[in-house]
């Protein structure tokens, strides 16, 4: 049945990553292939209960219910989390919160503006999460700048920050998210592990991207949104501030309270809530009207619950290979046939560009167990997977960056491909190098660092 169960998983697989040409929606094929893989399991049940060290001979029992709401458990975190973030974010540009960007954005020099762009994506992107930067990054540069082949570039550029900017914060990529919320990576740890190798990856394809651009470009005509003709600066800041000041206080709501992430996300999400229903009634006689078009209950429909059932979909897949032992038995022929953890991660960076990075990290982290104390001094070769460990802090920045490679590796990519239009083979002509250029620049730094300035110091 495990033959059965991987073939599932490939064809899965496949028809994920030719979603442009199959035209069927990813998470309709993940839910499907999440289904089977568990159906599998359970078929075969006292073989996959034996391997998970059931010993009361309730096989189904076993499986059905502690393994299955154990592992269940483990994704709903990442999934709640996700709807979470994404529903403050959501609200937060509802109501103008980002309506500064463009003021502060915009420059007659288009060097300047570059590095504006690739700066506050960077980091946008490790409060936020690289995908909803994208967005609202890619809509203000459409209101910058309107010759589009020299927007373009901009866009292409916002891709590449966005995915650098994420890898290196616990709430910036969802492949960060999974291994801050499993333990993998702690805030403090992975923020100065990858830090520095992100800014080199979002900073060369910059300098030489910046090297290209020549002349002064117009100022765009003044251009106000919606809301603001609805909520005036004070509202917008509020908004702004709650969320996403909420979202940055998260990390710091886990450390104290030793709750899940995504209570602490709920918690913001509660009281951006109350202020956003405290500002309608106050703000507007007409409540009812506005509560239609800028009410939580309507700014949760428009969440992307696609992406969010993708994930469960895939995680849910994930840990049926787990269960079969085949992820442990990839880890271990990775290790005989590659060994080298720097080889292993770039690796699975480069893969992560042609198919999803979360159930790439998934089956990563399903294939390297968390090494305590007592397993590193049984075997000091497992010192890279402590927690914060060598090899999870360069997961982290490989998996998070290295779908920059190619213009569907990333969530980031794929909107704003959608947004302007994006074509695979103009970003593979024109972006596939400069994010290589990055990449690998990053990987090389945190080698010299681990190896030569440790040495030295």
């Amino acid at each position: 049945m495990t033959n059965v169960i991987i073939t599932i998983f490939v064809i899965g697989y496949l028809l994920i990553a030719l979603e442009h040409l199959t035209k069927v929606n990813k998470a309709g094929i993940a839910l499907l292939m999440g289904v089977l893989c568990w159906v599998g399991i359970m078929l075969d049940a006292d073989t996959y209960a034996a391997l998970q060290g059931c010993t009361n001979g309730d096989s189904v029992s076993f499986l059905g219910h502690q393994i299955f709401d154990e592992k269940l458990a483990e994704v709903c975190q990442t999934i709640l989390f996700l709807m979470g973030a994404m529903t403050i974010v959501e609200t937060v540009d509802s109501y103008g919160g980002f309506g500064f960007v463009k003021k502060v954005l915009f420059s007659p020099n288009p060097k300047v503006l570059l590095w504006k762009v690739v700066g506050l994506t960077f980091i946008l992107s490790a409060l936020l999460d690289n995908m909803t930067t994208s967005i609202v990054m890619t809509m203000v540069l459409r209101t910058i700048i309107t010759d589009r082949d020299t927007r373009l570039k901009y866009a292409g550029m916002i891709i590449l920050a966005a995915n650098a900017g994420g890898a290196f914060s616990p709430i910036g990529d969802v492949t960060t998210i999974m291994l801050w919320i499993k333990g993998n990576v702690s805030t403090i740890g992975i923020i100065t592990g990858i830090l520095i190798p992100s800014i080199i990856c979002a900073g060369v394809p910059t300098l030489v991207m910046a090297r290209t651009l020549k002349g002064t470009l117009e100022s765009p005509a003044e251009q106000e949104a919606d809301t603001k003709d609805v909520f005036p600066q004070r509202v917008r800041n509020t908004i702004f501030f709650i969320g996403v000041g909420g979202l940055v206080f998260v990390p710091v709501f886990k450390i104290l309270t030793h709750l899940p992430p995504f209570m602490g996300t709920l918690l913001v999400l509660s009281l951006l809530w109350i202020a956003v229903e405290i500002i309608i009634a106050q703000t507007h006689a007409d409540r009812r009207a506005i509560y239609d078009k800028a009410g939580m209950v309507s700014i949760i429909s428009r969440i992307d619950m696609g992406t969010i059932l993708f994930f469960l979909g895939i995680l849910t897949a994930v840990n049926t290979l787990d269960i079969t032992g085949s992820l442990k038995a990839l880890g271990e022929w990775l290790n005989t046939a590659v060994g080298n953890v720097y080889v292993v991660n770039s690796l699975i960076g480069v893969f992560s560009s042609i198919i999803d990075n979360v159930p790439l990290v998934a089956s990563c982290m399903g294939m390297y167990p968390i090494a305590d104390a007592a397993a590193v001094a049984a075997d000091p070769s497992l010192a890279m997977y402590v927690q914060d460990g060598l090899f999870w802090e360069l997961l982290a920045y490989c998996a998070g960056t290295g779908g920059s490679l190619l213009i569907i590796g990333s969530a980031a990519g794929v909107v704003v491909m959608g947004i302007e239009r994006l074509t695979f083979v103009w970003y593979l002509k024109r972006f596939t190098w400069l994010a290589a250029l990055g990449y690998f620049a990053g990987i090389l730094w945190y080698w010299f660092e681990k190896t030569v300035l440790v040495g030295l110091f």
